[in-house]
C-alpha cells in the first residue's frame, strides 16, 4: 500500500502528535513552494533560451534590411550571452538542483519516513477529516464510508 492511499488519515500505531504533524506539514508546504520556485527557474531557462534563438531571426534581417553594423551588434554583444558572469541558464537550474533542492527534497522525505512512519500529507488528511460534512456524499472519503 502506498503513502498515498485513503488511509494515510488514520491515525495509526505510530502516528505522531498534533505538532509533529504540524510541523512536518510546514516543513511540506516549504519544499512545494520550493518545487515552484523550481519550475520558474526551468520557465527563465527556456524562456532565455527562446529569446536567444530569436536573435537569430532578428540578425538575419537585420542584415536582410542592410543594418549590418547592428546585426553585428546583437551578434556580438547579446546572442550566446551568459544571463550570470559565467553561467547560461542551464548551470543556474543545475546549481539551484544540486546545491538546494535535491538535499531539501530529500531531508523533507527522510523527515516524513522517520517522524511519520513514512506516511505523508498526515496535515492534509486531518485537515480533510475536520472539514468533511458527515453523510454528504461528496465528503465522503474513498470507498464510501464516511470516517
Amino acid at each position: 500500500m502506498s503513502t498515498h492511499d485513503h488511509d494515510r488519515d488514520a491515525p495509526g500505531p505510530a502516528a505522531p502528535d498534533a505538532t509533529t504533524v504540524d510541523a512536518l506539514g510546514s516543513l511540506s508546504k516549504a519544499l512545494e513552494t520550493a518545487e515552484r520556485a523550481r519550475g520558474h527557474l526551468y520557465g527563465f531557462h527556456q524562456l532565455t533560451g527562446t529569446a536567444d534563438f530569436e536573435l537569430d531571426r532578428a540578425v538575419r534581417l537585420l542584415r536582410e534590411a542592410g543594418h549590418h553594423a547592428w546585426a553585428d551588434r546583437v551578434e556580438t554583444e547579446i546572442l550566446g550571452r551568459n544571463v550570470m558572469p559565467g553561467h547560461w541558464t542551464y548551470q543556474i537550474v543545475d546549481a539551484y538542483n544540486e546545491t538546494y533542492y535535491e538535499p531539501f527534497r530529500q531531508l523533507e522525505r527522510t523527515a516524513v519516513a522517520a517522524l511519520s512512519g513514512g506516511r505523508e500529507h498526515r496535515f492534509e488528511a486531518r485537515l480533510q477529516r475536520e472539514r468533511r460534512t458527515p453523510g454528504h456524499p461528496d465528503h465522503a472519503p474513498a470507498g464510501g464510508a464516511d470516517g
